[in-house]
């Protein structure tokens, strides 16, 4: 479970480092966008047959990385719609 939490740490910590531009997450925000991007990430590895979901292999660090991307862009958006509206 610990390894699961850092895991979704450094995850989340890569997809920030990778997305352009300052993100205005906190840490408990970046774990759990990094915790929802290794478990799409494991899931998908684990459909394609390289792996187990709770294993870390270089396909589902990947993809769970590339999901913790989009998931930041997705927050983002929504966070500044929603600032937008109570402007």
């Amino acid at each position: 479970m610990i390894g699961f939490i850092v895991a979704g740490l450094i995850i989340g910590a890569l997809a920030r480092l990778i997305k352009p531009g300052k993100q205005n997450l906190g840490i408990i925000a970046t774990l759990l966008l990094g915790l929802v991007g290794s478990v799409i990430g494991g899931t998908i590895a684990n459909l394609l047959g390289t792996g187990d979901i709770m294993e870390l292999n270089v396909l589902g660090f990947i993809v769970a990385v590339i999901a913790s991307v989009l998931l930041i862009g997705v927050a983002e958006s929504l966070s500044g719609s929603r600032h937008k509206s109570y402007r």
